[in-house]
């Protein structure tokens, strides 16, 4: 091995010396671009928008049909899902509507008129803007066998074909009737079958996540079940009963936030379902417009 000399041995001193300070300091850089890669993927979500089901001030839209929606944006919300237009021809709708600075992305619609009115229901749900029609429950006749949830099943299809070729999205709201095991399903559930006998693409699930609570299912079960097929959801909360259980004994209907149902869990997996539209509802309000108040302040202040 040859000798090396006094210079040659501080020359490559020297160049190992900044190697590895320069090293050092890409390592640290790496370190701190990770870290905050991961501060941001941590960061908490917020909802950027939020709607409400009309269903909430049905008797304030019986008599004041645009003052009522008037009053809804008031308070923050941006999105409505209507139940019925109380008498009012979808042009009309849509410009209350563009007055009072709300979209419509959503509404409800019978079985029946799924069944018996669906061209000339799409061609009004065009002319308001709504970019779903969901059908909220089938004939009770038909909760209890699997016959009856498999006719459905087939009249859901054929919709959602038809609304798809008209660019617009079918879907189904549940209540808590389509948990309950029906008589000949040896333990299925009507939703279960609901959800396996429809196309994905052409029937979409608006979940109600206060009902399929109350009926003693969770809904992340469905959500890891059947990711991105639910792309609205009901919010509205619900209290424990004497029981201490989510049931309908003695529970009822509480404003969101101050009821039992844990929103953090259920909507950090809102990119697993594939909520797009989170809609407000209360059934039983007290005091509609102020119910709706308390609701969107919760919602707008949650992060998750």
């Amino acid at each position: 091995m040859p000798r090396m000399n006094r210079r040659t041995f501080i020359g490559s001193a020297t160049a190992a010396t900044l190697l590895a300070s320069r090293s050092t300091l890409l390592s640290g850089a790496t370190a701190a671009t990770a870290a905050g890669a991961g501060a941001a993927a941590e960061a908490p979500h917020k909802l950027d928008r939020i709607g409400v089901q009309l269903y909430t001030v049905r008797d304030m839209m019986k008599t004041d049909f645009e003052g009522t929606l008037a009053k809804v944006a008031a308070v923050g919300y941006s999105e409505v899902e209507f139940a019925g237009y109380f008498d009012h021809q979808p042009k009309d709708v849509r410009a209350a509507l563009d007055r009072v600075h709300l979209t419509a992305p959503s509404e409800h619609v019978s079985y029946e008129v799924v069944q018996n009115k669906w061209p000339e229901t799409l061609e009004a749900a065009h002319v308001v803007g709504h970019n779903f029609v969901v059908c909220p429950s089938i004939d009770e006749a038909d909760r209890k066998k699997t016959a009856g949830y498999k006719k459905a099943a087939e009249v859901f299809n054929r919709a959602g074909e038809a609304s798809k070729k008209a660019g617009i999205q079918f879907g189904y709201h549940n209540h808590s009737w389509e948990f309950v095991p029906l008589e000949d399903g040896g333990g299925k559930f009507g939703y279960d079958i609901l959800l396996s006998e429809t196309d994905p693409k052409l029937v979409k699930m608006e979940m109600d996540l206060c009902w399929i609570t109350v009926a003693g299912q969770h809904p992340l079960t469905y959500f890891n079940r059947y990711p991105g097929r639910f792309p609205l959801v009901h919010v509205k909360d619900w209290t424990k009963g004497s029981d201490g259980k989510m049931g309908e004994k003695d529970g009822h209907m509480a404003d969101v936030g101050s009821g039992a149902i844990d929103w953090k869990r259920l909507f950090a997996e809102s990119k697993k379902a594939g909520i797009e539209h989170y809609f407000v509802e209360n059934d039983e309000p007290t005091s509609p417009i102020e119910d709706l108040r308390k609701s969107y302040t919760y919602l707008r202040d949650l992060r998750f």
